[in-house]
């Protein structure tokens, strides 16, 4: 049976590319003291310990199924280019920025099969029908958070290179994951959510098998804690539906890191 490009794009997705400096505070001598600049102690970093009970569990994500994240999905991107090296950290599952310590959840998106479905075999059904039902199975988000601490003001400068990394890496950059070569045509910042200190969004496009495939990374900053998403949906790719990062995960994340 003949399958189109979407069908290979979801077998490729599935098992490849798909699946992308702690800073000591200062202070002058004098009436600034020892501490932050400002006179207050510098921030410290929370251990991983404190990490994992601050990050999303089972049962707090409506919608959606959290656990552990997979070998298979853990690979990281690796890239030459040193600006865009944040952005293939994020789409990586990896905070931006080396940290003194982190913690990862895998949130997905947990669809509910309609009792009325009818239990049609795959291999009975016309090549249309079966590339509706896999866009059907796969349309769901797949969101990767990783919570990573920082000493002084590293979060604030690894999110940064976040936004730097978005405007240098506009045109796009080449990476590998698991030795397989990946090219991202562009990077466009896209809208954020409306939480944490500060934030920043954005929208990876790569090529495969002759199709667009659009990812998506935030990175939201709670003091001095960062919460890295990463999020993919095959589905939506085949089916050339626009996505997100999704937002229910970050809402119940940043509820936890008020």
């Amino acid at each position: 049976m003949k399958r189109s490009s979407g069908v290979r794009l979801c077998a490729t997705a599935a098992v490849g590319a798909l699946s992308l400096a702690l800073v000591a505070g200062c202070s002058d001598e004098g009436s600034k003291g020892a501490g932050g600049t400002d006179g207050k102690p510098a921030a410290r970093a929370l251990g991983t310990a404190e990490l994992k009970k601050l990050i999303v569990a089972g049962g707090e994500v409506p919608g959606y199924k959290v656990g552990a994240v997979p070998a298979t999905r853990a690979k990281p991107i690796t890239t030459d280019s040193a600006e865009c090296r944040p952005l293939a950290r994020v789409l990586s599952g990896l905070p931006p920025a080396e940290a003194a310590a982190q913690t990862d959840r895998l949130a997905t998106q947990d669809l509910k099969k309609d009792p009325t479905d009818d239990a049609t075999s795959l291999d009975d059904m016309a090549d249309g029908k079966f590339e509706d039902a896999i866009k059907k199975s796969m349309d769901l988000d797949v969101t990767t958070v990783n919570l990573s601490s920082y000493d002084g003001d590293g979060a604030a400068k690894a999110l940064a290179s976040v936004s730097a990394a978005v405007r240098a890496c506009a045109g796009g950059f080449d990476g590998k994951q698991s030795g397989t070569g990946m090219k991202f045509t562009k990077v466009a910042e896209s809208k954020a959510a409306a939480a944490g200190d500060e934030s920043v969004a954005f929208e990876a496009i790569s090529k495969m098998d002759g199709d667009s495939a659009p990812v998506y990374g935030e990175v939201v900053r709670h003091g001095n804690t960062l919460a890295s998403y990463y999020t993919v949906n095959i589905g939506a790719m085949m089916a050339k539906k626009a996505y997100s990062v999704s937002p229910e995960v970050v809402k119940a994340q940043s509820a936890k890191l008020k």
